[in-house]
C-alpha cells in the first residue's frame, strides 16, 4: 500500500508575555517536533506582532508559519499537542491543494502578457454595452448629486 503525504501549512501564536526569549524556545521546540515527523518545507518567522483582537486579556504574539509534507495524522497530532501548550494562543493548520495553486498560475502569467491600454482623463470614454444603457447610468448619478445637495 502506498504512503500518502499531503502538504500542510501551520500557523501558530506564541505569548510574548513571558518574554521573547521564551517564544522562540517555543517555536523551536514545535519546529523541532514537525521536523522529527515531517519534511519541511519553509518556515516563516513573522516575530512579534499586534494582535486583531484581545486573547486572553494580551495584545500581542508571536507569530509563525511553517509549510510541510506529511502523512494525513500528524497535522491532527500536531493541533492536539498546540492545544495542550500555555505559550501556543492560537493555531490553524490547513491542507494545501497544490493543483489548484498549479492552475492559477499559469493564468496569472497570461494576463500579465497582454498590452494594457492607458485612458488619459481628457479622452473620451468609449460607448457602454447594449445592455446598460447610458442614459439610466446619468439619472442614477443624476440621483445621487441631488441626494448630497438635499
Amino acid at each position: 500500500m502506498e504512503k500518502i503525504i499531503n502538504s500542510y501549512e501551520s500557523l501558530f501564536i506564541v505569548d510574548v508575555q513571558n518574554g521573547e526569549t521564551v517564544a522562540k524556545e517555543t517555536v523551536s521546540k514545535f519546529t523541532a517536533l514537525i521536523e522529527q515527523n515531517a519534511e519541511i518545507v519553509e518556515i516563516t518567522k513573522w516575530g512579534k506582532r499586534r494582535l486583531a483582537y484581545p486573547i486572553n486579556d494580551k495584545n500581542e504574539g508571536y507569530y509563525t508559519i511553517i509549510t510541510f509534507k506529511s502523512a494525513p495524522e500528524f497535522p491532527t497530532e500536531l493541533e492536539r499537542l498546540y492545544n495542550i501548550d500555555e505559550q501556543i494562543m492560537r493555531s490553524m493548520t490547513i491542507r494545501l491543494d497544490h493543483e489548484a495553486v498549479a492552475k492559477a498560475a499559469p493564468v496569472a502569467e497570461t494576463k500579465a502578457e497582454e498590452p494594457v491600454a492607458e485612458v488619459k482623463a481628457d479622452e473620451p470614454v468609449a460607448e457602454a454595452e447594449a445592455d446598460e444603457p447610458v442614459a439610466e447610468t446619468e439619472t442614477v448619478q443624476e440621483e445621487a448629486t441631488e441626494e448630497k445637495a438635499e
